[in-house]
């Protein structure tokens, strides 16, 4: 599949974004741990959703649609290995260890795949849980857990890692012990997924800070959640009618999980209102350097936006430095940029841009999640036709991003 795209057109309109991908894949993993029925509302149709619910239904928890609501039965959920083939699509695969570990305190599986960024590697997690009494052995890419003597106690990390903050949270929250973590990620969707436990019973307290306190229970039972709107959708679309000299309002996200990005955008010449869940964006005729953007951890500027920022300064006037703290591999989307007259010149982490008016029309390919939609992002601006290849690595995070851009004002289109 691939997108075919006229460039040229402003984005003018509204927008809701889905709820966020990097909540909901944590929270599905969660559920493992859970005997009652659970009803997440507003499930998105992201391909990383749909390969994390065919690992819980390998683990024997059934689920079933309603509208937009997912419905998850884990009464009969069992420590089955989690194949091969299905982790090497997802890298959140490595969250259903923490919590298997909890709720039978056994789990087999395979070591993560996902977006080829760089390494990533999930060596925080193993330590953290052998601090925990977890015993882990290694052998040919398959991982055997046995928490058999699972304790509680004091975990400190030597890096705020997001995913292995969350296993560990998962991974303790059942049990008869007090545990605290330290030097923990502070994400929004940490708070979200200790927001999902707690309501099944869980006590978990201190997420959204550097120190987390879980005092283990007996059980969590079901739940009725609706996770957090998704701050990288949003500020997608926020660049999208940044790069075509547009306005926009988007709804659905709290804007203070992307304060960095809208303090960029700003400074880049657009014109920002916020209220509530709602921000609104207008675009000025020619956009500005920004200076300088470095990603780091939240509340940092997210890896997860540099991509598209990066794209919109290729058609900013001035100098810009982008600088990536977080993956070494973000990159491999830029020779895909320069194809359409990007200037942009990268050296191990740091890529320097000078803008040029406009690009042009031309044959890409999506490498990651991220890249690929920063690609569509510079199709609208383009004069002429862009074709994106290989949107499948953009669906793993972009539910109908045709459609949405479609609605919007731009041209879009989807084709075999």
């Amino acid at each position: 599949m691939k997108y075919i795209i006229t460039g040229g057109y402003k984005i003018d309109g509204k927008i809701s974004v889905d709820c966020a991908k990097n909540a909901y894949l944590p929270i599905l993993a969660g559920s493992i741990m859970c005997n009652g029925e659970i009803l997440l509302h507003k499930c998105p149709k992201f391909s990383d959703v749909e390969n994390m619910c065919s690992i819980l239904k390998t683990l024997g928890l059934k689920l079933k649609s309603e509208g937009d609501t997912l419905v998850i039965d884990g009464s009969n959920a069992k420590p089955n290995f989690v194949p091969v083939e299905t982790a090497k699509l997802l890298r959140s695969s490595i969250f259903t260890m923490g919590a298997m570990l909890a709720r039978f305190r056994r789990a087999r599986l395979a070591y993560p795949g996902g977006c080829d960024i760089g390494l990533r590697p999930i060596n925080l997690h193993l330590k953290g849980l052998r601090a925990m009494g977890v015993k882990i052995t290694e052998n040919h890419g398959i991982l055997n857990c046995d928490a058999s003597n699972l304790h509680g106690g004091r975990v400190v990390l030597d890096f705020p890692s997001v995913g292995a903050t969350e296993n560990l949270m998962m991974c303790a929250t059942l049990g008869h012990e007090h545990t605290t973590i330290l030097n923990v990620a502070r994400e929004p969707e940490i708070v979200d997924l200790a927001n999902f436990l707690n309501s099944c019973g869980a006590k978990i307290s201190g997420a959204g800070t550097s120190t987390i306190e879980i005092e283990g229970v007996e059980k969590l039972g079901g739940t009725e959640y609706t996770p957090i709107g998704d701050r990288i959708i949003a500020g997608t679309y926020l660049i999208a009618a940044a790069i075509t000299g547009g306005r926009i309002e988007v709804s659905g996200c709290n804007p203070q999980f992307f304060a960095s990005l809208i303090d960029k955008l700003q400074y880049s010449g657009c014109v920002l209102t916020v209220k509530d869940d709602k921000i609104y964006l207008r675009s000025p005729k020619i956009l500005k350097s920004v200076g300088f953007v470095e990603t780091a951890t939240y509340p940092g500027f997210p890896t997860d936006l540099q991509a598209q920022i990066l794209t919109m300064l290729t058609v900013s006037r001035g100098c810009s430095v982008v600088q990536e703290n977080l993956f070494e591999s973000r990159y491999k989307f830029v020779p895909e940029l320069i194809k359409m007259g990007a200037n942009v010149i990268t050296r191990e982490r740091t890529a320097i841009i000078e803008g040029v008016p406009y690009l042009s029309g031309a044959e890409v390919y999506a490498k990651d999640l991220r890249g690929g939609a920063s690609l569509v992002l510079a199709g609208l601006n383009a004069h002429g036709y862009t074709t994106v290849h290989d949107i499948m690595h953009i669906e793993r995070g972009y539910c109908d991003l045709d459609k949405a851009l479609s609605s919007l004002g731009a041209c879009v289109k989807k084709v075999d």
